[in-house]
């Protein structure tokens, strides 16, 4: 009788452990948890302080005007060197809507990519 019980016990956490490894709400929560939801992409006239944000390992550009926008990694290279200048550039911008966890309040985040700079100062 105890070997009979013992591996129905063991059936029985084997498919609790595989039942819960498919994970079907993780699907649905992600958004939630990662925050991203992505808006149309527009072409926009950037105009600000170029700046560099972050730490060593996770730096970021920032042209910071009327409103910040985050370069994309891709178009980095072209503003490196005007830290700490005035530009006007030309991009596609793409509002990002990041939401926290429990649906607290949201910030948008705006990235530019596709820069063409039009004038430096």
């Amino acid at each position: 009788m105890n070997k009979k019980l013992l591996t129905a016990l063991l059936i029985f956490i084997f498919a609790a452990g595989f039942l819960s490894a498919f994970g079907n709400k993780e699907k649905e929560t992600d958004n939630k948890i990662h925050g991203e939801n992505k808006s149309e992409v527009n072409i926009v006239l950037a105009q600000g302080v170029v700046r560099l944000v972050g730490s060593a390992l996770f730096s970021e550009l920032v042209i910071s005007g009327d409103h910040e926008w985050y370069i994309a990694n891709e178009d980095r290279e072209k503003l490196h060197d005007l830290q700490q200048r005035t530009v006007t550039v030309e991009g596609e911008e793409t509002i990002i809507e990041q939401k926290f966890l429990h649906d607290l309040p949201s910030v948008f985040r705006r990235e530019l990519r596709n820069i063409k700079i039009i004038s430096i100062r």
